[in-house]
């Protein structure tokens, strides 16, 4: 990963110190005044990533959220998972490789795995629509999310979109329609269903496959019912106040967490997830390992109920 090519603005005093460490670590002989000076640098970086990391405004958390180097859903696939086996099709129109799904295996856990994927490069975000699931992608992730429950097995969904693909092909196709139903399967859904928000989670695209029994978001991503800039774009007329926008829709994991929207956050290791993929991914197989055995000891019908009073209880309030 190239740190120095890949940095946000206000993560400048961040990369200057890891340039700086990194041109000491090529000195060879290493002498003991290059050790010193490596030692106290490192010290530093910590420190400055702690404190800059620790008071991150809404707008600044988007940022870490869309990440390029951020970890995406075959990254976890690859570094948590001990086996994955890929599922393609709705039996309907087509493969959307925005929404990527099969069965896994992680420990002694097999599990069906949903999940929206970006893409790394310009060719593959292409292919991949930025992570906008068409219709036929939701279908998919229907099906084979039918097929879990079918031989029992739990489904892990992973959430990383700006929101579902907006053009005309896919709203001819029905995806509202679409959303709507996957909502209502997941619901009633006869398995354990664990929902992460990994990146971005906008709109009714990330709504599509975030019906579960457990809710979590990882620490600098984002769960919103729209993105800042299309929020910015319907109450201002203007794309350039995101940051108001970000600021005001209290989509933040801390935010998350006070209004019982989410049940956990996954935190994230020092510097964000872009910085360290396999923290990250040990993080999330830790993540994963408890909540299936907490899920799987009970009662699907317990389950099911539970899934449903907690939906059904979120927005509710008492005016004073």
């Amino acid at each position: 990963m190239d740190k120095a090519h890949a940095g946000l603005e206000f993560e400048e005093p961040i990369i200057e110190l890891e340039q700086a460490i990194a041109e000491l670590e090529k000195i060879e002989p290493r002498t003991d005044p290059v050790e010193k000076q490596l030692i106290e640098l490192r010290h530093k970086l910590i420190s400055i990533t702690r404190e800059i990391y620790g008071q991150l405004n809404p707008w600044q958390i988007v940022q870490v959220s869309r990440h390029k180097n951020r970890p995406y859903t075959r990254d976890y696939l690859q570094l948590a998972f001990d086996e994955f086996v890929e599922l393609h099709g709705d039996k309907h129109f087509g493969d959307d490789r925005a929404m990527v799904t099969g069965w896994a295996k992680i420990d002694q856990h097999k599990v069906m795995i949903v999940g929206h994927q970006k893409g790394r490069t310009y060719k593959e975000r292409s292919v991949c629509n930025f992570g906008c699931a068409h219709p036929e992608g939701y279908r998919k992730a229907m099906s084979k999310m039918r097929l879990a429950e079918k031989y029992g097995l739990p489904i892990v969904c992973f959430i990383d979109t700006p929101g579902a693909y907006p053009g005309v092909g896919a709203e001819e196709r029905g995806q509202a329609q679409v959303i709507a139903e996957s909502m209502f399967q997941m619901s009633q859904l006869k398995t354990p269903i664990i929902c992460i928000v990994i990146g971005e989670g906008g709109s009714g695209g990330a709504l599509g496959i975030g019906v579960g029994d457990r809710i979590a978001v990882l620490q600098y991503a984002y769960y919103s019912v729209i993105s800042p800039e299309g929020c910015a774009g319907i109450l201002w007329k203007s794309h350039q106040y995101a940051p108001q926008a970000a600021e005001a829709l209290k989509f933040t994991s801390t935010h998350l967490q006070k209004l019982g929207v989410i049940d956990d956050v996954i935190v994230e290791p020092l510097g964000g997830a872009h910085r360290d993929h396999h923290q990250m991914a040990a993080r999330m197989k830790s993540y994963l390992l408890r909540t299936l055995a907490q899920l799987k000891s009970q009662p699907v019908e317990t389950l099911i109920d539970s899934r449903y009073e907690k939906f059904r209880a979120m927005g509710q309030f008492v005016e004073a």
